[in-house]
């Protein structure tokens, strides 16, 4: 519709590949792309995202009523987000989480998040596995977000890094992931029960 067409996998690697070298840019210029384009800049360097798939938006779904639904009945500060949220970390850091969680409500204003959420969790695909797992998680810890996931749907397993105690913990869809911020909160994964292809 309107000339619009969903980026594709090999799309969005090939332009990050090209824009790699390409000079800094910044959250002006992000904000200024057309809405149906999503991208993430970090530290000046930009990154176009793909249209997820299914798998990805129904573990996300199923994350969201999770988290969502545990928040509802706490009645607490905390306040659940999610993409296309925008996180501004520092002034050439832009980024758009599957997921997040914020406590501290001034942080919070009508463009999206300013500093660190307290709960990230991003959910692995194709052309963002590289970004989530090492240059997002480094961003993420130094900013000072207190816990970061890493959902991979195809392997079924989270990675969970507890930047307030300096761990990480590897969990499959068949253990209970604990969320560490909460104490009194565990996922539990096998009840993800995605609709087959």
């Amino acid at each position: 519709m309107f000339g619009y067409r969903p980026v594709g996998e090999e799309e969005v690697i090939r332009k990050n590949m090209a824009l790699a070298e390409e000079r800094n840019y910044t959250i002006e210029f992000i904000e200024a792309l057309p809405e149906h384009v999503q991208a993430e800049l970090i530290d000046g360097q930009i990154f176009y995202m793909a249209t997820p798939a299914t798998l990805h938006q129904q573990l996300l779904s199923f994350l969201t009523l999770e988290i969502g639904m545990y928040l509802r009945r706490k009645k607490g500060p905390c306040q659940l987000l999610f993409s296309p949220t925008a996180v501004y970390l520092d002034e050439n850091t832009y980024l758009i989480p599957d997921l997040l969680v914020v406590c501290d409500k001034k942080k919070l204003d009508r463009k999206g998040v300013r500093g660190a959420p307290d709960f990230v969790a991003e959910i692995l695909s194709p052309s963002t596995c590289g970004r989530d797992c090492l240059l997002k998680r480094d961003k993420y810890q130094k900013a000072g977000v207190r816990e970061y996931w890493i959902l991979d749907g195809e392997r079924r397993t989270v990675q969970v890094y507890d930047f307030q105690q300096g761990r990480s913990s590897g969990y499959s869809f068949s253990d209970p992931v604990p969320v560490g911020i909460f104490g009194d909160l565990t996922v539990d994964f096998t009840e993800f029960m995605p609709e087959s292809d």
